[in-house]
Formats: C-alpha cells, structure tokens, sequence
C-alpha cells in the first residue's frame, strides 16, 4: 500500500505541476458536469461539450448544476443547451456545384476555412492565436499541428504566402506560449505535440522568402528541440523520460508521448471504456501471491498506462492503427509508448537539420555543425534500429522488447524523404518491392497492412502518407513509381468530389467504390490537409485525362445523401 500511494502521489505532483502552468481545461471548470455530460453520451460526439462555449459565468453554471442536478425534474440536455452555444461544423452550410473545377473549389474553400485571430472567452476550451489560420474542417475547428504542413503546400500553390507566414507566426507563439505546439489550439491538447513539422513549415517560407526567415524562427525551432529532448543531459543506457530514450549503446532517439494519463476529454468515454477492458484482461494474469499483495497498485499503473498510450497514439496522429498493438487487432493491446518511430525521428533529424542551417545562416558555423553532427548521429541510430536491410525499409523498434514491430507503414517512408543522399541503388529497389507488394492500392497507399476497423489501417489512405511516400519516392529517383501512386490519388480524390461536392479527410484506396469509415467518429469533409496535398500534386503532375472520360460506378457503403449540408 505504501508503494501504491508513494506511486500515485509522484503521479499527482507531476501533473499537477504540469497542470498548474497551463489554462484550465474543461473537465476542471466544469467537474461533474463534465463527467456526466460525457459519460451519458448527451452528445454523440465527445468532441462537442469541450468545444461548446459558456452563455454565462462557469461558475454560475455550476452553482446552478449543483442545485438542480438531483432534482426529478432535472433534464441534463436541456441544460447544457441553456447554458452552452453548440459549436458549428466548419464548411457546414457551404454549397458546391460539382461541375466546378476541383482547382477552383479548392481556392475557394480556403476562405471557408479561414479564422480569423481568437479573442479570449471565459470558460472555452480555445485557446487564442493572434494571427488568421486555415483549420482541417468538420469536427475540426481549430488549427491543427501536423495538418498545417500539408495545408500549407496547397497554400503555396495557391499563393496564398501571407497565410502561411500568418500559420507559421502562430505556431512560433505557441512555442513560446506553452513550450511546445500543441495537437491543436484546445486546452485539453495541451498535454501533447503532434509530428514535429514545424521545421518543415519553416523551410517551405524559407523557400518563399528567403533565409532571414531562418533568423526570425530559430529561438522556436531551439524551443521546440528542448521540449523533445527534454531529460537528455540525465537519462542513463536503457532509460526513457518523457519523450526521449537513451538507447543501450548510449544513443538519444525519441518516442511519442503525453504529460497526462487520463482519458483524453474530447474522447472521454471512449477512453475509460478502453482502459476499463484492458483491465479486465490485466486482472486475469495476476496470479503470483506477490502480484496479488500489490494488486491495487498494478490495476491502477495498467490503467494509467493505458491512458498514456492512448494518448500518446493521438500525438502521432496516427489515431488509432494496429501500428501500436501488440496483437496487430485490438485497441486495447496499444503500448504506443514502447516505440521508437521512424518517422518522429526523421522529423527531428530533419529539425536538427534544420536548426544547423539557421545557425549557419546567422554566422553560428561551430554551433551549426554541432547541429549537423548530432542530426547525423541520429541518422546512424535510426538506421541500427529501424532499418531492415532485407527488405530495404524502416520499421518501428520496441525498445522494451529490443525488436522490431516488423509492420510495414507509410512511417517507413520519412527518412527516405529526409536523410541526404544515403540510399544506395540497391537499398532503394528493396523499398519499391515492399511498397508495391505492401502498401500499393487502386487508389494510393494504403495505412497498413491489418483491416482492424480502427481509421489508420486497412483500406483507408491518407493525404499526408501519400506526400510523405511520393516525395520520398521523387528524392531518390524513382519519379515515375511516384507519379503512378500520384495519379491513383489524384483520380480518387476527384472522383469522390465529382459524385459527392466533398473532399474528404480519408480514403478507401482499396475499394474505390466505397467511402472512407473506420475510428471514433464519422469520416469529415472540408478538408485541409486534402486540399493542400491534392493541389501540390496536380501542379506536379498534371489532371489525369482519363478523370474527364471515365464512368464509374456508384460508391457503395456510406450514401451519398449523408454528404447533404
């Protein structure tokens, strides 16, 4: 009992001090409210009550809640509808005729994603930027981290440049804000990142205005470094803090992660519904007498790990996909935690990269090359530990269990797309064989190679791994393999608009007669990230003509009528 409550304390006083720096999130404003409100399922969608905003006071809210709650009469949706403004669906009312051309649709749906800079409302869960930003659509209402990226490539297209300066200024203010950018501008994100593309972004306005912009974001892009690399000048062989591992042969590579280990607010229920059954199956391996005497303290580690897991799956974005379990089916086997991803650590090469760039650009040339040597440190610790030479690819590493998850995923593709000049001739046609025998389908890449109903696996296919494989596959040479997923796509994503007005966050790529489905909530139309990865590839390689002359069947599954605004 002892070490139970010396555990949960040491648990309390982190995330208390990681909570008391932060604006208060919903379930701390709203307490109970909030607990039953989610538990009850007053809204089908978890996202919507931590989105609502306050008509009134909170705390006159909760008085009133405190006082009426218990009485027979009490309506608990009525009194959240009394009391909240529902939050609006981005794009909700927005009409498209079909015969438009998809090009043009898309520059007009950037003014029907625009926000304009936040003001501060008491009670609200936003948290506010000061410059306008371009936010995914649907549930989506606010600016995302890792979207931004590929927004933003459809943005340069469009030459709109003024916003993507305007989108990189609000993430500089984050980091500077919180220490880090959250998933998105929500304070119950706060507790975690997102794939760190920030330098990415910086090196995409670099590309539109220069290298003095190296000047204006490097203290951002040190902050960011320091929030992932926090525990480095502490951590021994074979230890783990935070987001960051010391591998055995005293290397540093990193791993996703969340400050909080509770179910996410936004997916509450969901949450406590997963951790519950993965404690359900815990409690019937708990068999040796030591294991009963600390049995309390092992459920309530298990659960708190699982929220950890959960949660640190939603920092990857990749939420939710047999990439994390351990049985490659079901959800509760996550351990998220475990794993040292390739595609995070070719984001922080590509980070630290960058930073030795912005450091040489001001005349820092030692502390430059500092920069670079460490980038290529990490490079050589990715390749011991990710890399299959018999396939040619790059897998995630348990470091718990010293293997690799031996999974192929699009993750596989980041270094490919980032490490300068370092495949050979023949590493390269190994990694053709593995996309094309693996991940290769009808209507782009596939997520994963497991069907397990969650949104990141099998059939569905996404904006950002499409760009992430294609430029890959473009950087080391093998421009028309790209070209062919690139057209895939491209007929995919213009099909689907062509018989629904939508372009959606996913794709079915195995079935190209069926929508997208899979995950916590319907599949969303707008779409950022959609719409940016789409126009940056048509630019590339052109309007297949076959799209014009092609009839297809109807989709089936989802019906159209479901796209109706």
């Amino acid at each position: 009992m002892k070490k139970l409550l010396l555990f949960l304390s040491l648990q309390f006083a982190f995330c208390w001090l990681v909570l008391s720096q932060r604006p208060a999130t919903p379930d701390k404003i709203y307490g109970g409210l909030f607990h039953d409100v989610q538990m009850k399922q007053i809204f089908s969608d978890g996202k919507t009550f931590v989105d609502c905003t306050p008509k009134k006071d909170p705390k006159k809210i909760m008085s009133d809640y405190a006082s009426n709650k218990d009485k027979s009469t009490f309506n608990l949706k009525k009194f959240v509808s009394d009391n909240f403004m529902m939050p609006v669906n981005a794009a909700a009312n927005y009409q498209t005729d079909t015969t438009e051309d998809v090009i043009n649709h898309i520059k007009k749906l950037w003014k029907v994603l625009r926000r304009e800079p936040d003001k501060m409302v008491a009670g609200s869960s936003l948290l506010p930027l000061p410059y306008p930003y371009i936010i995914p659509g649907g549930r989506f209402r606010e600016i995302y981290y890792w979207d931004s990226y590929f927004t933003m490539l459809g943005l340069k297209e469009s030459g709109e440049f003024e916003m993507i300066e305007n989108m990189v200024k609000n993430f500089d203010y984050l980091i500077h804000r919180y220490g880090h950018i959250p998933n998105g501008n929500r304070t119950y994100y706060l507790g975690r990142s997102q794939p760190p593309f920030f330098a990415a972004m910086v090196n995409l306005l670099v590309e539109i205005k220069g290298d003095s912009i190296y000047k204006a974001y490097l203290p951002a892009l040190e902050k960011e470094y320091e929030y992932w690399m926090q525990g480095a000048s502490s951590i021994k062989k074979g230890q783990s803090f935070r987001r960051l591992v010391r591998m055995k042969d005293s290397t540093l590579l990193n791993r996703y992660w969340d400050d909080i280990p509770a179910p996410r607010q936004e997916s509450y229920r969901e949450d406590i519904q997963t951790a519950t059954t993965a404690v359900k199956s815990f409690e019937k391996n708990i068999r040796s007498k030591a294991q009963r005497a600390s049995r309390v303290y092992l459920i309530a580690r298990h659960r708190q790990n699982m929220y950890r897991h959960l949660r640190a799956g939603a920092e990857s974005g990749i939420d939710f996909s047999s990439r994390w379990f351990a049985d490659n089916k079901n959800l509760v086997t996550i351990h998220t935690t475990d794993f040292i991803p390739p595609d995070l650590n070719a984001l922080l090469y590509n980070l630290e990269m960058t930073i030795s760039k912005a450091k040489v650009a001001q005349g820092d040339e030692i502390v430059g090359k500092e920069y670079r040597e460490t980038a290529i440190l990490r490079q050589k610790a990715i390749q011991k530990y990710c890399y299959n030479d018999s396939t040619g690819f790059y897998y995630d590493y348990d470091f718990i269990k010293l293997r690799n998850k031996n999974a192929v995923t699009p993750a596989g593709m980041y270094p490919f797309f980032f490490f300068e000049n370092h495949h050979d001739k023949a590493s390269i046609e190994k990694m053709v064989i593995t996309i094309k025998t693996n991940l290769l389908k009808p209507g782009g890449i596939v997520t994963s190679v497991h069907n397990t109903g969650q949104q990141w696996d099998l059939p569905n296919g996404w904006p950002p791994l499409q760009w992430m494989t294609i430029g890959a596959l473009e950087k080391v040479g093998q421009k028309e393999f790209a070209k062919e997923i690139a057209q895939r796509w491209i007929k995919l994503n213009v099909r689907v608009y062509k018989e629904t007005g939508r372009l959606m966050e996913k794709y079915d790529v195995a079935d190209i007669n069926r929508l997208a489905g899979g995950g916590e909530y319907p599949s969303q139309d707008g779409f950022g990230w959609t719409n940016g990865v789409l126009l940056k590839l048509i630019t590339m390689y052109g309007m297949p003509q076959e799209i014009v002359e092609e009839k297809h069947k109807p989709f089936k599954g989802t019906s159209m009528a479901a796209f109706a605004h």
